[in-house]
Formats: structure tokens, C-alpha cells, sequence
């Protein structure tokens, strides 16, 4: 079962060793005592719904509480620490098109705000329901999961939004394909979502991000329906794919889209690569993207995310005997950790491997052939429930990502690391914080980093905190020109800073957009830019 507060399904934990909590309370220090707010609390904060009846519509309060959060740290205060004060008046649970037209009409009619839901895995407040205004509606897409068509002459599969990242490849291997598409939210995101939000999944060097992968796709809008049509190439006007890319339910409710698929690869394998530090590992990871190598993941660890790796692994002897036998090769405490994937025919990747070691050894580089990437494969979707327990011992933990032009990824480390450790530093409170270069193009990369601090007995503390740190971060990545979402979309997280990435004129074109499909201003009511 899916869990209400947290991460995830309740039968999966990730645990934290008695030596990583070591580590932890020497470099952050000793956790509070948190008491999180039960269940029953939380459901009876949930007031009474103001929606009229509807077939479609269950007012079940544990339901509407389902609902009502995504995954920012903001959520998980507010579900943790019981600040929750807004919640949907009613989840729907459509199985078609017709359904989601019928609730769209509906919204219309009583005045109702529709936000959709696929996974809940939003991290930047997509779905938080405004604090004042009209009823909310959840729109839970889940059950709109089928494949209603796979083309292996145009290598083309239309999916219902709703489905998941395990549901769409398990369908798609049945057949011997796959889109290829794997955020660390795979296990719960939904096709509908990462389109909305302009995904990338984990190995985009290879499969590409979301944008090249949606092909067409269908809308219930209060305005009507949409269909974005298919060509091989077109030049009749701006591609409006491109608005619903990242429309974040503003335009409407994706109901199906059809994506782009591969047949299934020959063979795939992550290793791993040291550097002796991280400015090294950077030129050696631009030169890699600049000579366009055939391989499917890149992503680049500074030496805090690969010390902290280590330490968190919890194979104390293991990573012993391995930084023994880094440090007798010169790669020492500076170390950086380079995971990298190779996917597709046999003698592409043997070429890809041999033209990466080359550029490794370039730069003063090891190469390790064994555990370390199959490793990180095994565990890269388990990862996130790494945030579970660490609250429940008292730390918190965000992340945060941007990416930026290559001459500027060395100083805007730095900036932004140090933006977010010295932001409680005067209230005697340490963060571990770290990062790593997780997407990479000719021209720059993604920066993604993640944050850790203590919790605090009094939760308003705890948010206080957290706004300070993904403040400062915001201020430093906008002053160094770079985007304030690479990956994650806006939402309201990064709305206060979307104005400084996109002049006034890009944001009414925005804003008059929104306004043409969606006059009555009933779609996801706050999120991306503010439309009244």
C-alpha cells in the first residue's frame, strides 16, 4: 500500500546503518527527538467538502488526505508535523476521456478548481489546493493506465496519462520495446505528469528527455477538447506540443499521449570511473558530452555525494578496502565518483567503453569495472526511501537542481553549496549538503543537489529553515543565469523566481495563453504563474 506520509509503498524501508548514523550526527549532530502526528489526526483535519454530489466523486476524508500533498519538503512538514491546512473536497477517479470531460463540465457548472493527480510525486507543490477560493477537485488519472496502441512500423505506443513508470515498460517489454524513461521517481511518476512537467529521466543521454519522446497527445480543456496532431516534421507554425510540455495542468487535463519507443536493448551495464577531484572530473565529463560518446548515463559526484555514498552504504569494509586501493592510485580524499551507463548493441558499447577510458585516463582518472555501478542500478529507484528513514531519525532532506553553461558550472558549485550551508549556519545549525552533474549536453549540465539538516521540535523552525536554504539557492542560480527547474517543473516552490528566468513579455504570452483555453481560471488555480 501507498504510503500517506513519506515516500513510497509501506513494505519497502531503506536502512540507515549504526556507522552512517555516525557519520551523520558527527558531521550534522545529534537529532531531536520528533514525535510525528498520527494518522487519525491528520484525517481529522479534514473538514467537511464543499462539492455537490457527483457519480464521479468520492468525499472520503482519508481520501481527500491522500490527495492533498506531493512530495516537497513543504509537503512533508505539513504531513509530518500536522501543518496541513488545505486539502482537496473530493478525489474522482475517471476511466476515460468521456469521464474527464463530464468532471471538466462539472468544474465548469459549480465553479470547482481541478488539479490533476497521477503518482504524487511532485517536489516544487503541484499538488497543493489554494488556501482561499473555490473548491478543489483532485483528478486521480491512475486508472486510465491501458496501451490502446503500439505501432512497430512507426516505433509509436499511445498510453492513457495515468500510467506508471513500471506499468508503461512492463507493457512495452511484453512486445520487446521501451521508452527508456526513468526519473528517480519511476516507481510512482505517471506518463501524464512527466509531460506536464517536462521530465528527464535518468538515462536522457541516450533516450532523450520527455520532449523529443512525446509524439501527440490529447486534452480535456475548459474550453474544449485539444488534439495535438502527429507529422514526421512539420513547419506549420510553432509546435504546440511545446505549450503542453511543461503547462503543468494549467492548459487542461492530459487524458493520453502518444510517446516515441526503442526496441529493447541488447545489452545494458553501469560501471564506475574516479577522479582526483572535482575540477578534474568536470573537464573530463564536458569532454565526454563534446565528443558525443554512445553512452546512456552520465552523472558525475562531487567528493561531499561520494564520501557520503560511502559512508551511507553501510559496507564499512567494503569501502575501506576501497578507498585503501583509490588512495595507493593517487585518487584520495578529494575523490569524485563517476557512474556511467552503457545501453544498446554489443560493439557500440564496447566502443562507447573504450573511447570513455581513454578520456578517463586523460585526466588522471581509474576505471572500476565491478559492484560500484551495478550497485547504484539495483538501488536507484530504492534510493528514495532513503528520505524515510532519515526523518524518522530527525534529519530532513531536499534537493534541488538547475543546470548551467559549462564555464560557469565550477563557480556555480561552489555558489550555490555554500548559498545553502551558510544560510542557518548563525543559528549553530550544520547542513550536508553535496551534489552531482547528473545530465549532460554540449553546452552545460544539470547541477542536482541535496541538502540535509536537522529537524526541529518546533516544525515552523523546520519550514523556516528550509525556505532559507532553497532561497539562497534560488537567488545564487538565478544571479549566475541558470534555470530555476531543469527537471522538476515550477509549481509553486519555484514561482517566485520564474519572472527573473523569462522577461515580461514571455510571461504574458504565458499568462494570455492560460487565460484562452481556460477563462474561468479553474485549472490547477496558482501554480506556474498567476493568472488574476
Amino acid at each position: 500500500m501507498k504510503r500517506i506520509q513519506g515516500w513510497g509503498n509501506t513494505e519497502t524501508d531503506y536502512p540507515v546503518p549504526a556507522s552512517a548514523r555516525d557519520y551523520l550526527e558527527k558531521v550534522v549532530g545529534k537529532p531531536h527527538q520528533v514525535k510525528n502526528v498520527s494518522l487519525d489526526e491528520l484525517i481529522k483535519k479534514v473538514p467537511l467538502t464543499r462539492l455537490s454530489p457527483h457519480s464521479l466523486i468520492n468525499p472520503d476524508p482519508e481520501q481527500r488526505l491522500r490527495h492533498a500533498r506531493g512530495q516537497s519538503l513543504n509537503d512533508w512538514i505539513d504531513m509530518y508535523d500536522g501543518l496541513i491546512n488545505t486539502f482537496p473536497d473530493g478525489v474522482a477517479y475517471p476511466e476515460s476521456d468521456a469521464d474527464v470531460r463530464a468532471l471538466v463540465e462539472y468544474a465548469l457548472k459549480e465553479k470547482v478548481n481541478l488539479i490533476p493527480y497521477g503518482g504524487g510525486s511532485s517536489v516544487v507543490g503541484h499538488l497543493t489546493p489554494p488556501l482561499a477560493g473555490p473548491p478543489t477537485l483532485s483528478v486521480d488519472l491512475t486508472k486510465m493506465h491501458q496501451l490502446t496502441h503500439l505501432s512497430e512500423e512507426n516505433l509509436e505506443a499511445t498510453f492513457g496519462a495515468g500510467v506508471s513508470g513500471p506499468q508503461l515498460e512492463a507493457r512495452l517489454k511484453q512486445q520487446g520495446y521501451t521508452l527508456g524513461h526513468f526519473p528517480q521517481s519511476w516507481e510512482y511518476s505517471t506518463l501524464g505528469g512527466w509531460i506536464a512537467t517536462r521530465s528527464v529521466g535518468q538515462q536522457s543521454y541516450h533516450y532523450g528527455r520527455i520532449e523529443p519522446l512525446f509524439v501527440k497527445g490529447h486534452l480535456e480543456t475548459p474550453a474544449g477538447p485539444m488534439d495535438l496532431p502527429h507529422f514526421p516534421k512539420s513547419a506549420a507554425g510553432p509546435d504546440l506540443r511545446h505549450l503542453v510540455l511543461g503547462s503543468e495542468a494549467r492548459l487542461g487535463i492530459i487524458t493520453q499521449a502518444t510517446m516515441r519507443i526503442r526496441p529493447l536493448p541488447e545489452e545494458e551495464h553501469f560501471y564506475a570511473a574516479f577522479f582526483p577531484n572535482f575540477e578534474i572530473g568536470v573537464e573530463a565529463v564536458r569532454k565526454i558530452a563534446q565528443s558525443e560518446l554512445g553512452l546512456s548515463m552520465v552523472r558525475l559526484s562531487d567528493p561531499q555525494e561520494t564520501e557520503t555514498t560511502f559512508q551511507l552504504s553501510g559496507e564499512e569494509r567494503l569501502v575501506n578496502l576501497a578507498k585503501m586501493g583509490l588512495n595507493l592510485f593517487g585518487v584520495g580524499d578529494e575523490r569524485c565518483m563517476l557512474i556511467y551507463g552503457l545501453t544498446g548493441a554489443k560493439a557500440k558499447n564496447r566502443l562507447a567503453d573504450r573511447q570513455l577510458s581513454q578520456i578517463v585516463r586523460a585526466h588522471q582518472g581509474m576505471m572500476i569495472k565491478f559492484y560500484l555501478g551495478e550497485a547504484w542500478m539495483e538501488k536507484r529507484f530504492l534510493t528514495p526511501y532513503l528520505r524515510n528513514t532519515l526523518w524518522d531519525l530527525g534529519y530532513a532532506l531536499d534537493t534541488l537542481e538547475t543546470a548551467l553553461p559549462w564555464e560557469k558550472i565550477q563557480t556555480g558549485h561552489k555558489a550555490i553549496l555554500d548559498a545553502i550551508s551558510q544560510a542557518i549556519e548563525n543559528e549553530n545549525e550544520p547542513v550536508l549538503v553535496f551534489s552531482h552533474i547528473s545530465h549532460v549536453y554540449t553546452n552545460g549540465g544539470s547541477m542536482y543537489v541535496t541538502y540535509l539538516f536537522r529537524r526541529s521540535p518546533d516544525p515552523q523552525q523546520t519550514l523556516t529553515h528550509w525556505q532559507k536554504m532553497k532561497g539562497a539557492a534560488s537567488q545564487v542560480i538565478t544571479a549566475l543565469g541558470g534555470t530555476i527547474s531543469h527537471q522538476h517543473g515550477v509549481g509553486i516552490d519555484h514561482k517566485p523566481f520564474l519572472g527573473i528566468e523569462k522577461d515580461p513579455l514571455s510571461m504574458e504570452i504565458l499568462k494570455n495563453t492560460f487565460k484562452t483555453v481556460d477563462p474561468d481560471q479553474m485549472m490547477n488555480i496558482g501554480k506556474l504563474v498567476d493568472t488574476k
